[in-house]
């Protein structure tokens, strides 16, 4: 297993920017009126707490006899700095001219009552662009983990069969599952980081800068020191979050193996020694988290620790000020600047834990991409030929081997249109891999594969794919009703076409005698009908289908003797007027086959009808003695 090394912090912004990039630009208009609802907020917020220092000059009864206000024009240049401060100072002055001036015709408890009521509309209203600033988030996170999951699911369908030959389909389920949600979390977190509490930071700080610069520079080189601080505790999270979701997906490889492989376990009186594999990886699992979760949770009593510490300094340098009368800033004031203050605290930790879930989000992303980013060897072409059966299929020279090892060999093949060829030969032949090879399952090493003299890599997949129907040895149906699986893969089938299909595959006898005849659910992978019922709704699709090229890899060689012979029935009736290969243990159902090939180690060698390959005594004969012994 490859040790991942910890993201610096530079490192961190970089790929966390990316990710948004790839997911977030679809919900930019809810990205932009997020920001600017948080930018609203924040202003409130600064505003409610500037009605505490009229307030408190009202209840702690500072007098206000000997202060004098005016009322003074505002004016701005937006290019200069001096020129805000200016306009900083003429507001207080402005609201304290005007709150003096209430006193005097109102009286202080009238006034107090009006400053209340202030704070309550302007609460309101930050209280309601908050909640504007998570309203539109939403969207964001839901459609993020949906398109996420969309891109996973197509990439999937698209990727070869190659690729799920490596990969277990439990780690699979997983990346689809749990490493989405903590993308979704990194995002979050992301956005939070980028746009909300920076902007939240700034205009405290700036709250706080124009009530007090002095106090505010003290702050800015203290406050720092609680960042470094926690940097140090998160260090390893990303590495140990890679390797606990990976093993997270090793978990789920094991249940999916349990689901599947249920009657073996139980056959085998193996339930014990499987339920001692699970224990043990889940034991694995539960450590890995509990470090992480561990580390996780030491930021937020380590953050409010440094936040209380951080506060205690800036009391004591503060009335240090106030202590030596300093002019630029008073009790009332002071009181203001610890309100902002406390207010900046909470940002600062969220920034400082989104840089934790961030880092659990990269490792969930490096895995998800696992999938995403995975290229696929075989495509359309870019110039596609139109492809149809009227005279042969034909392999030439054809060489394909998984990984290091030949499976292929040199095989010559022709298949004319309207005959039956059948394939034969031990486990391991290569049979299977020879048609897997003509609907670019996989793609050959050399030579070509042509249908009517265009090779299959010059046209569309999809075209090449819609001539040919295939019945496998295990028939893969899937949870939905009688129906939907003989129509599948056939746009707008009738159910008049679907009856007809089952009658010839002899279907439609069993169908019609369940509950809900052609409604009924056949359950997972058809578990609720027996192997020849499942083999025979299979070859119904095939039929409704009607392909001109029909592949059957050892259609009936998982069925008992009365059941093959209903299903062989079936067969016989589909391959009716098709170009047919056949891939049979059982030679007795080929018999008929207008050319049998023997395969041996990925060469065909013996090819001609049953009486001949007889006389031959090679290969054949010792396969037909055998199955008759």
């Amino acid at each position: 297993m490859t040790i991942l090394r910890p993201f610096s912090k530079q490192c961190i912004m970089k790929n966390f920017i990316k990710v948004l990039k790839r997911f977030v630009p679809p919900y930019k208009k809810f990205l932009v009126l997020s920001i600017i609802t948080n930018i609203l907020a924040a202003i409130l917020n600064v505003l409610c707490f500037s009605l505490i220092m009229p307030i408190l000059e009202i209840l702690f009864g500072v007098n206000q006899e000997q202060k004098v206000y005016e009322y003074i024009p505002l004016s701005l240049d937006v290019f200069s700095f001096p020129s805000w401060k200016i306009l900083v100072e003429n507001l207080k002055n402005n609201f304290n001219w005007y709150v003096l001036d209430m006193i005097q015709i109102k009286g202080a408890s009238d006034t107090l009552l009006l400053l209340a009521s202030y704070l309550i509309l302007f609460t309101l209203l930050r209280t309601a662009a908050m909640y504007l600033a998570l309203y539109y988030m939403i969207p964001i996170r839901t459609g993020v983990v949906r398109d996420i999951r969309n891109q996973i699911n197509s990439k999937i369908l698209k990727l070869p069969l190659a690729f799920f030959s490596e990969e277990r389909k439990g780690d699979i389920l997983a990346r689809i599952s749990g490493d989405v949600n903590e993308i979704e979390n990194s995002i979050m977190s992301s956005l939070d980081m980028l746009f909300k509490n920076p902007i939240l930071i700034i205009i405290y700080l700036l709250g706080m800068f124009f009530t007090s610069w002095q106090l505010t520079l003290f702050v800015l080189v203290t406050l720092p020191v609680m960042g470094v601080i926690m940097g140090k505790i998160g260090k390893k999270l990303k590495q140990q979050s890679f390797f606990g979701q990976q093993q997270w997906g090793g978990l789920m490889s094991q249940v999916e193996e349990t689901l599947g492989g249920l009657r073996i376990i139980k056959a085998f009186n193996a339930e014990e020694k499987m339920k001692f594999r699970f224990q043990k990886s889940n034991e694995a699992f539960k450590k890995t988290t509990f470090r992480i979760f561990r580390r996780q949770q030491l930021a937020h009593p380590m953050s409010e620790f440094l936040g209380t510490v951080t506060i205690a300094i800036v009391l004591w340098y503060g009335g240090t000020l106030i202590l030596n009368n300093n002019s630029s800033i008073d009790a009332a004031a002071f009181i203001f600047y610890l309100s902002i203050f406390y207010l900046l605290i909470n940002p600062a930790k969220e920034l400082s834990k989104s840089v934790y879930s961030i880092q659990k989000g990269l490792a969930s992303v490096e895995r998800v991409d696992k999938i995403l980013m995975a290229e696929s060897n075989i495509l359309d072409p870019e110039n596609p030929l139109e492809i149809g059966l009227k005279d042969k299929i034909e392999y030439k020279n054809v060489w394909f081997k998984y990984g290091d090892n030949w499976v292929i060999k040199g095989v010559n093949l022709a298949i004319e249109n309207g005959k039956t060829v059948a394939l034969v030969g031990q486990s391991g032949s290569g049979k299977s891999t020879m048609v897997d090879l003509l609907p670019r399952f996989y793609d050959i090493n050399d030579g070509a594969i042509t249908i009517d003299g265009i090779s299959v890599k010059d046209t569309k997949l999809h075209d090449l794919r819609q001539l040919m129907g295939i019945v496998n040895q295990e028939a893969i149906l899937f949870n939905d009703s009688f129906f939907n699986n003989i129509a599948f893969g056939v746009e707008n089938a009738t159910r008049e076409q679907v009856i007809d299909a089952a009658k010839v595959a002899n279907a439609h006898e069993f169908i019609i005698a369940t509950e809900n005849g052609y409604e009924t659910n056949i359950g997972d992978r058809g578990g609720k009908l027996s192997g020849g019922q499942r083999q025979r709704i299979s070859i119904a699709r095939a039929i409704l289908k009607n392909p001109p090229i029909l592949i059957l890899d050892e259609a009936t060689s998982a069925l008992d003797t009365e059941s093959e012979r209903v299903v062989q029935d079936a067969l016989e009736n589909l391959m009716k007027n098709r170009t047919t290969i056949v891939i049979a243990h059982r030679l007795s159902t080929i018999r008929n086959a207008d050319l049998i090939c023997v395969m041996h180690e990925g060469e065909i060698v013996e090819r001609g009808k049953h009486e001949e390959l007889i006389e031959l005594n090679g290969y054949y004969r010792r396969l037909c003695d055998m199955q008759s012994f």
